[in-house]
């Protein structure tokens, strides 16, 4: 079973963004074998660069060795269900190799993240909370994988 690795800044503190999540963390994790690493907010005193650069720096202590770093990110590939299916694809199919897919907290990704990342993908041209987001992201990538297995989730 391939893997897919998420490394998310903050705790999920509102009650539907977390039933969202452990909902399509069930259904996804029939496809994959799902790894989470949950990075503490920030101090809140701190201005928002310096939060950004803090976190990131706890995110890159947590990238590993054959990780292939993806962001969510506004400035990123627009994808549609099939194609980010399709790319879903080639990432769990390289050898030795595990997607990443890091949400950052309110303030953004640091730019030594961004500098990091393989690939920058966006869920939309709009901006959504980091909470909502990960719901987001947690069913596409189920809906990718019912795509790949020609299951009738999605519906062109």
């Amino acid at each position: 079973m391939s893997k897919i690795g998420f490394i998310w800044v903050g705790k999920l503190k509102e009650p539907f963004s977390q039933k969202g999540c452990e909902l399509y963390w069930k259904k996804l994790s029939r496809f994959h074998k799902l790894e989470e690493n949950m990075i503490r907010d920030a101090p809140g005193k701190l201005p928002p660069e310096e939060k950004s650069r803090r976190e990131g720096e706890s995110i890159l202590s947590k990238v590993g060795k054959g990780d292939i770093l993806i962001i969510l990110d506004e400035h990123g590939e627009r994808f549609t269900s099939r194609k980010f299916a399709a790319k879903l694809q080639t990432w769990t199919d390289a050898p030795n190799q595990r997607p990443v897919f890091v949400i950052g907290g309110p303030f953004g990704l640091s730019d030594e993240v961004r500098k990091q990342a393989r690939f920058a993908i966006r869920l939309s041209d709009m901006t959504f909370p980091h909470e909502l987001a990960r719901v987001m992201l947690l069913e596409q990538l189920y809906r990718a994988a019912t795509i790949q297995k020609n299951m009738p989730y999605h519906h062109d």
